[in-house]
């Protein structure tokens, strides 16, 4: 289950931005989940909820959001929706393409009480 191993290091992240801001806790986490990363939601908020225990970040509210994967063609230059078994170009049926987004996973917000 590699959600775990992204939850560990979403809250070193967390742990990181508490200190800089001098925060008692943390109240609310947004991350974005890019399609390619094939995270499971409800399996990253269950690692989630389990590697918070004990940490400024326990109780926090954790928001998934799913960003869909966008690809240009290397041929065209088209930028286009993907999916994860379809890298066809609908411009000019090339398959030749570069993954532009869909594949990283990013912290958004952070809502901290002092």
């Amino acid at each position: 289950m590699h959600e775990m191993s992204i939850a560990t290091a979403l809250l070193e992240q967390l742990r990181r931005i508490a200190a800089e801001q001098q925060a008692a806790r943390i109240v609310e986490v947004e991350v974005h989940c890019g399609v390619m990363q094939q995270v499971v939601p409800e399996s990253l908020q269950l690692a989630f909820e389990a590697a918070s225990t004990d940490t400024l970040a326990a109780g926090a509210r954790l928001k998934i959001v799913e960003t869909g994967l966008a690809a240009r063609c290397r041929s065209c230059g088209e930028q286009f929706e993907a999916a994860i078994d379809n890298y066809l170009c609908p411009r000019c049926r090339t398959a030749d393409v570069e993954i532009v987004a869909g594949r990283d996973i990013v912290l958004r917000s952070v809502v901290c009480e002092v």
